[in-house]
């Protein structure tokens, strides 16, 4: 598609809108179906005391520290390679999580798949909420960012109460294979072929700004910000 061809707005791009909200909520029933099994896994069979400072630890750190540094990674890797395929690879990071969690002989199996959780939430919620702003237009972005916060924690809480229920019928372990397979599987398949890539829009609009006028007040942080910002500069800056 030419830039020309391209138009801002959730009405004019409501069919990627839609798919990218459908892709967050997969997203929440990836950690949803994590924090409902896990911590039940973690005493049953592991021995972790519930609340205990071992199991709290591996979440903060494991999740938590991996999830914030590959948010950062996530929106300098999908300028140069696109949004899409950031979204992919983060995916794809998904995919042992449920086989780790079903073969786990020892708690630090667990832990390697909160890794890749990790990888798989800072990588595929970033992308699906960029995804999201590259398309809309400036007045509509709250709604866009609360939309996408909706949709997620709605799908983190339906994977806590479809998982309860599958793991009191079949057991913790058999309920997260399942669940989480086809979980991951289906956001595969739906991004390869219906998401679009959209960084085109991002360039579309970055251009607009660099030859448009504007009049307002100045910006409170330092203006020797580089044309092509370096990562550091971007770091510091935010």
């Amino acid at each position: 598609m030419k830039p020309a061809a391209l138009t801002h707005g959730i009405r004019a791009n409501l069919d990627q809108f839609l798919h990218q909200l459908l892709q967050v909520m997969l997203v929440g029933f990836t950690i949803g179906m994590m924090r409902t099994v896990v911590p039940a896994l973690s005493e049953s069979e592991f021995g972790v005391p519930k609340n205990s400072f071992m199991l709290l630890t591996a979440f903060v750190v494991a999740f938590g520290v991996v999830k914030g540094s590959l948010n950062f990674v996530a929106g300098r890797l999908s300028e140069r390679m696109g949004r899409k395929k950031v979204l992919l690879l983060g995916w794809a990071a998904a995919l042992p999580i449920p086989l780790l969690v079903y073969f786990a002989p020892s708690w630090a199996w667990i832990v390697a798949a909160t890794v890749l959780l990790g990888i798989n939430q800072g990588l595929t919620w970033s992308m699906t909420q960029t995804s999201k702003l590259d398309i809309t237009r400036a007045d509509q972005r709250g709604l866009t960012i609360g939309l996408n916060e909706f949709a997620g924690y709605v799908g983190l809480a339906l994977a806590g109460i479809i998982t309860a229920y599958l793991a009191t019928r079949w057991g913790a372990r058999p309920a997260l294979l399942i669940f989480g397979l086809s979980t991951i599987l289906s956001a595969l398949v739906l991004t390869g072929l219906w998401v679009k890539d959209t960084l085109p829009w991002a360039k579309l609009e970055a251009a607009k700004h660099l030859t448009a006028s504007t009049a307002g007040f100045k910006p409170r942080y330092p203006t020797n910000i580089s044309a092509q910002p370096s990562t550091w500069e971007v770091f510091t800056l935010v």
